[in-house]
């Protein structure tokens, strides 16, 4: 409750940056010492004048004023001898013996201090104010860089730049070496693991294409014996699914490789192919597929283009009810080029649809045919071609995807 308390009592010192905390601390350090050194001046300044006070008044002065014994009253002084009138415009009686000038004289030139010390205490703290501003941004300037890098890196799909910080070898410094080490081993190990998917779906598919021929093979000639032809049949469709999967995992290995060679690809063109190939699997589960296609010139790999949008679609088909819809659409919006697959189905959690992109993670209807693989392949291939995907649930049920690309650089975005 403590630890609460004080998280609410303190939050707008909390999100201030860290220039800005040095520099207040910075200013307020100055300010502090500054004060002290002031009253410590004007302490020193009014003992130093006490402790000399007997060089200007005479040491008699200094005494009680008494009447000399012995002398009488004389009385109202004569006019002739009164003081001089004040001159005009003055408030107050003149000093008229030297301690009372002394202090007068005290109280102006402490006075005088106080207030200048106090002006030259101002201009010097907002002097220190600026002078801590710029120095700790000069010194955090390279921390800036390694926070943009990092944010740089989590976005985006490759892991090959590196921050290399020049200047002293500080602690931020050392920060940078520490981060790039960090890249490195991170790009090693992913790496490797792209390079031991790849392999290892490779070298299945060998057995598995061995396992289905000897299967087919008798079921054609027919010297299976009715009663073992379904065990075989389901063989075969446990064989042909885990081919899929292969294939499923090749495609995922190569979307997250960077050896990829850019052709010009519209995505209208590749969304309409992926309409052609999914339309039969679309009358059989009675989904009503709408496709409007407009222009959206982009760079990258055909193939693994077309398998975003055979994957957007497809998922949009298989996770739907009969007698629901699914809806592909591209166009340009500024200077990218999108691809979104809206679709009926079940209702879905918000905070279920980031696990979606997760490999073999399929939603809450488990009795799809599908893998488990089709929205993490298609972040795979968004993020290698430097593009970005998301993915909002439907009120009504159903989810709607859309994959914006950076716009083909040769094509003015139309008017």
């Amino acid at each position: 409750m403590i630890r609460g308390h004080r998280a609410r009592t303190r939050p707008a010192l909390y999100r201030l940056p860290l220039r800005g905390r040095l520099t207040l601390t910075t200013t307020a350090l100055f300010a502090v010492l500054g004060a002290g050194l002031l009253l410590l001046n004007w302490l020193s300044s009014r003992q130093l004048i006490e402790d000399n006070r007997y060089l200007v008044v005479p040491t008699a002065d200094l005494l009680p004023a008494a009447e000399p014994p012995g002398v009488p009253d004389t009385g109202p002084l004569d006019p002739a001898q009164s003081p001089a009138p004040l001159p005009p415009g003055t408030s107050e009686a003149m000093p008229t013996t030297p301690s009372e000038a002394f202090e007068d004289f005290q109280h102006s030139v402490l006075n005088d201090l106080l207030i200048r010390s106090l002006l030259l205490l101002a201009l010097f703290t907002a002097l220190a104010a600026l002078l801590a501003l710029w120095a700790s941004r000069r010194s955090l300037h390279r921390l800036t860089q390694v926070t943009a890098a990092a944010r740089r890196i989590s976005t985006g799909s490759t892991l090959d730049e590196r921050l290399d910080l020049s200047g002293p070898h500080d602690e931020v410094r050392e920060l940078g070496d520490t981060f790039d080490a960090m890249l490195d081993r991170l790009d090693r190990s992913f790496t490797a693991q792209r390079h031991f998917t790849a392999h290892a779906s490779h070298e299945l598919r060998t057995p598995l294409t061995v396992q289905r021929t000897a299967l087919e093979i008798p079921l054609a000639q027919g010297r299976v014996p009715p009663d073992l032809q379904p065990a075989l049949h389901r063989a075969l469709e446990a064989n042909a699914r885990t081919e899929r999967l292969i294939d499923a995992l090749l495609t995922l290995a190569r979307g997250e490789s960077q050896n990829l060679t850019p052709h010009p690809v519209d995505l209208a063109d590749i969304a309409g192919g992926a309409v052609g190939d999914l339309a039969e699997e679309a009358r059989t589960t009675t989904v009503r597929i709408t496709a409007h296609p407009a222009p959206a010139p982009v760079e990258g790999d055909p193939s693994l283009l077309q398998q975003i949008a055979l994957n957007l679609l497809a998922n949009a088909v298989r996770h739907n009810h009969p007698g629901g819809t699914a809806t592909i659409t591209t166009g340009v919006v500024g200077r990218l080029a999108f691809i979104e697959v809206a679709n009926t189905g079940p209702v879905l959690d918000p905070e279920e649809v980031p696990g979606l992109f997760e490999p073999f993670r399929r939603g809450p209807e488990r009795r799809s045919k599908g893998l488990g693989l089709g929205l993490a392949v298609v972040r795979a291939i968004t993020l290698t071609h430097h593009g970005e995907v998301t993915a909002t649930p439907r009120p009504a049920g159903g989810l709607t995807v859309r994959v914006d690309l950076p716009l083909r650089t040769r094509v003015e975005p139309p008017t």
